[in-house]
């Protein structure tokens, strides 16, 4: 407890306080994440589910960024944008529109 004399409007308080808890620290922010750039060997871009490659959105040679539709594929009457995992160039592209692909299928490389 600490003992504090203050004076409101010309009226002298006599008032304790006491203390709760040690104060906050703050600290610095963290430093913004670099993006996401492919790993050695590449990044393998997979199907997550069988379906059909309705459209193919980048080609052989293309850069990308993380986040970029690489192609559209349909599933159980849905469409499922298949985005680009990290930044990299479209180093090998193994589907075209129409091809039917199973679970698991490698779609495209990304360098």
């Amino acid at each position: 407890m600490k003992k504090y004399r203050v004076n409101v409007n010309g009226s002298l308080y006599e008032i304790e306080i006491e203390e709760m808890s040690a104060p906050a620290t703050m600290s610095a922010p963290a430093p913004a994440a670099k993006p996401a750039a492919a790993p050695a060997g590449g990044a393998q871009v997979k199907a997550p589910m069988p379906g059909t490659i309705l459209d193919v959105k980048v080609q052989n040679g293309q850069s990308v960024k993380k986040g970029t539709v690489v192609c559209i594929l349909e599933a159980m009457k849905m469409e499922n944008e298949i985005q680009a995992p990290c930044d990299g160039k479209i180093t090998s592209l193994n589907v075209r529109k129409g091809d039917s692909v199973e679970t698991q299928a490698l779609i495209c490389t990304i360098g």
